[in-house]
């Protein structure tokens, strides 16, 4: 059983659709007492940090995540505000994963960073199962994790950047699975098969 948190500005009906592609029937929750009773959980996340992050205070998610012992991976800026701090409104996170996000220094290259990109494994964890050196998955974003020893997997684009991260039962893509065709779908199927 799945739970996809709806913080209520995140795109939640691609992922779910995703994970309804592998067999799955995830179940969209609304409110942070709901998170106890499942499997693992996705905290999705499109649109701006600090806005998102209040959110998640204001609305109990804060506390619920802190006590959640289950996987529970972020997506984006899911993924950002599983980590200490943002530049992005220069905002306080969650701290589940320990790193800062900073505005990607992207040099003469295009911002936001947008489209495909490839995967470099550095170190192995369910969560890499299966991935090749010329994998590639879409990104959509102009801020990212340092990387840090909890970083998994990193790309390049203008800079190394974190591209999955992992502490204890909480990881993050900076990527979208959902729309990274059969590589997405792969590491979708090894957050289903992850285990603590």
């Amino acid at each position: 059983m799945i739970a996809i948190i709806n913080t209520g500005c995140a795109n939640i009906n691609s992922v779910r659709f995703a994970f309804e592609r592998l067999g799955q029937n995830p179940t969209v929750i609304t409110s942070p007492e709901q998170l106890a009773g499942y499997e693992r959980a996705i905290l999705p996340g499109v649109g701006h940090a600090s806005v998102a992050m209040k959110r998640l205070v204001d609305n109990g998610w804060q506390q619920a995540i802190n006590e959640y012992q289950r996987p529970l991976m972020g997506i984006c800026l899911g993924m950002q505000l599983l980590c200490d701090s943002t530049e992005e409104g220069n905002v306080q996170c969650l701290g589940k994963i320990p790193g800062q996000v900073k505005s990607l220094d992207v040099g003469s290259l295009t911002s936001p960073h947008m489209g495909w990109n490839n995967l470099s494994v550095q170190q192995a964890h369910p969560l890499t199962q299966g991935l090749h050196a010329d994998d590639q998955v879409y990104y959509v974003h102009s801020f990212a994790h340092t990387v840090n020893n909890a970083t998994l997997v990193s790309s390049e684009y203008g800079q190394t950047f974190s591209a999955i991260v992992a502490k204890d039962n909480y990881a993050g893509m900076q990527f979208h699975p959902e729309r990274s065709a059969k590589v997405g779908t792969r590491l979708l199927q090894n957050f289903i098969d992850w285990q603590l």
